[in-house]
């Protein structure tokens, strides 16, 4: 009787609360990518000096946006995930490759280089690049991107590495969660031409 007592305990327990897990919505997972096409025209390349770039396999990332979930910055230093919304590739691989790809836009093919570059070709640069902010306001009017990138001679007597800044602001059209994402490719396009 003791046992029987016991299980009916146990479950008067267990089922309610296996009934609020189960009737709890979940949310629908959106996804989003950082296409690969640049978002604006692409101008006609600038070789300059013809200098091959090797650009650094990786990029510094705030923790913030070392995440699936998309976020944006509410109050004065909080971030708010946008539940059900996550990237498809994490920023901290998009965002290298995404680089490259514009920069060899803007310079010409086979001027730039991702790290490590494939053996016969003669690095004369190599760039480095952190990302210090990528985030959008709550309200989504628009979306910040702080840089810094070292541009480093490799060339024997060459001048101390270059240090380049930047803080771009991209407006989005809506509030909407895909415009958001779009405004992320928009400033890696904007970044790369300012790193050019």
């Amino acid at each position: 009787m003791n046992k029987q007592r016991r299980l009916a305990l146990t479950g008067m327990v267990v089922a309610p609360w296996l009934l609020t897990a189960c009737a709890r919505p979940t949310v629908p997972t959106q996804w989003y990518e950082l296409r690969s096409q640049p978002p604006g025209p692409v101008p006609a390349a600038r070789p300059g000096d013809g200098a091959l770039w090797e650009v650094a396999s990786t990029v510094g990332l705030p923790g913030a946006l070392d995440r699936e979930t998309l976020v944006v910055a509410s109050g004065a230093a909080s971030l708010e995930p946008l539940e059900g919304h996550r990237w498809v590739e994490p920023l901290r691989d998009s965002i290298p490759r995404l680089l490259v790809a514009d920069l060899a836009a803007l310079r010409g093919e086979g001027l730039v280089w991702r790290a490590p570059a494939p053996a016969g070709v003669k690095v004369s640069h190599r760039l480095r690049v952190d990302i210090v902010t990528l985030i959008a306001d709550a309200e989504r009017r628009s979306l910040r991107l702080q840089a810094r990138w070292w541009l480093n001679d490799t060339r024997p007597n060459a001048a101390p590495p270059a240090l380049g800044t930047a803080d771009l602001s991209v407006d989005l059209p809506d509030r909407s969660v895909d415009a958001l994402a779009a405004a992320h490719r928009m400033a890696l396009w904007q970044l790369a031409m300012r790193i050019v």
